[in-house]
């Protein structure tokens, strides 16, 4: 019996990913096809590789958002050639996400029929909109104030301590298909996310309750 919900934020709880970046690249005038080039090794080094890289460092805590900012806009550069502002870069490329009431709607109804929940989150320095987060969670796990990431085994120990369950009990949703692998070591059953309404459809299955409202 599934008695347990982990959940992650950026790109699940919020607006695509990729529409996010893609208006952020548009209004710092970013080369896009150079941006794609570095971010795809940054980030299969971050999450299939066994080099670490800034990536690793930011969501464990260990760099600040300045410090990142100053190396990826040293990789980066406009359509002009030079590289884009450092300062902000962070808070700039997270502008367009926005919250997916759906998501939180769902998060309510399962706590409601006695599941916990448990945020479980890689962070980028960034802010979160924490102001109904005590409705909706019954745990928070922000790898930035914790020092450690997905997909490293630890923060799934972590986060079921958190909500003092056994991973055979429990669902994570997330749009990294290596985290859900990492999880399933643990015994966690994984849903990679798509879009909300097939996630919300996966979860009424797997549940069996009924998550949408009119």
């Amino acid at each position: 019996m599934v008695k347990g919900l982990l959940i992650d934020w950026g790109g699940v709880l919020t607006t695509n990913l990729s529409d996010s970046i893609a208006a952020w690249i548009a209004a710092d005038r970013i080369d896009d096809a150079h941006y794609r080039e570095v971010m795809r090794e940054l980030v299969r080094a971050a999450y299939g590789g066994e080099t670490e890289n800034v990536v690793h460092a930011l969501e464990r805590g260990e760099i600040s958002a300045a410090a990142f900012e100053r190396d990826l806009a040293a990789r980066l550069r406009t359509v002009d050639g030079a590289p884009p502002v450092a300062d902000g870069l962070l808070v700039r490329m997270f502008a367009g996400f926005e919250r997916v009431d759906a998501m939180y709607d769902m998060l309510r109804d399962v706590r409601t029929a006695g599941l916990r929940t448990c945020l479980l989150s890689n962070s980028w320095a960034n802010e979160y909109p924490r102001e109904d987060w005590d409705e909706v969670f019954d745990g928070v796990v922000i790898s930035g104030e914790i020092g450690m990431r997905k997909p490293e085994p630890r923060i799934f120990a972590h986060a079921l301590g958190v909500i003092g369950l056994p991973g055979e009990q429990c669902v994570f949703v997330d749009d990294i298909e290596a985290n859900l692998t990492a999880a399933g070591e643990f015994g966690i059953t994984g849903i990679l996310h798509q879009d909300p309404d097939t996630t919300i459809t996966e979860l009424e299955s797997l549940l069996r309750l009924p998550l949408r409202r009119a």
